[in-house]
């Protein structure tokens, strides 16, 4: 046989590592990775729900915000219109109470100066008065009037009934002991007392006689 007819060597192949065989990896590999992807897209569509539904979630938290925002500062403004308006009212209530103080008592001033006129015409008529009748009659006119003016406003006498002593109307001025009373009495008022309505203006000033100590 000769040498032409001979065989020809198998070429020889050098083997990498790392590297498949040429036919091998290409078609093995385009499974694998295809289930991955199906595998995975469920879960990345449930994914984006989420996050949809968190960012309406989020929207409508901030819409409450700003609605909760506008409505305190409401409240804040309508606090301070209140404060403002009461503090105007606390002024305005200290003038007028300051204004009644300064003229409350004009009608009875007013009043009081007519019996200050009797008084003027009084004194004028003492000086021409001979035996003083006419002075007499003004002052017991002046009087008479004075009380009415009190009377119009409450005011009463304290009046000392059967000689009986109350340390609540009454006070004593002078005091004397005696055998013949067991208790005190009033013997004399030196001066008379008055009553606003049910309220003690002013005691009486009296002379007393007290039981005699043994």
């Amino acid at each position: 046989m000769t040498e032409d007819k001979k065989e020809k060597p198998v070429e020889e192949i050098e083997y990498i590592p790392g590297s498949e065989p040429p036919g091998e990896g290409g078609p093995k590999q385009a499974g694998p990775e295809r289930a991955a992807a199906a595998e995975h897209a469920p879960h990345d569509k449930e994914a984006t729900r989420a996050v949809k539904a968190l960012k309406e979630k989020l929207k409508k938290r901030e819409a409450e915000l700003q609605h909760l925002k506008k409505e305190m500062d409401e409240l804040k403004d309508q606090y301070l219109r209140k404060l403002a308006d009461g503090e105007n009212l606390r002024k305005r209530l200290e003038r007028e109470k300051s204004d009644y103080l300064k003229f409350a008592l004009s009608d009875v001033l007013l009043e009081f100066l007519g019996i200050l006129d009797n008084f003027e015409r009084a004194l004028q008529a003492s000086g021409s008065d001979a035996d003083g009748k006419t002075f007499r009659e003004g002052v017991d006119l002046i009087y008479r009037m004075s009380m009415n003016f009190l009377h119009k406003r409450g005011v009463r006498p304290i009046e000392i009934k059967d000689g009986k002593f109350d340390p609540a109307l009454h006070h004593a001025m002078q005091m004397e002991e005696s055998a013949e009373v067991g208790e005190t009495r009033v013997t004399e008022e030196l001066q008379k007392g008055y009553m606003l309505h049910d309220r003690l203006l002013r005691p009486s000033l009296v002379k007393v006689v007290v039981p005699k100590k043994d």
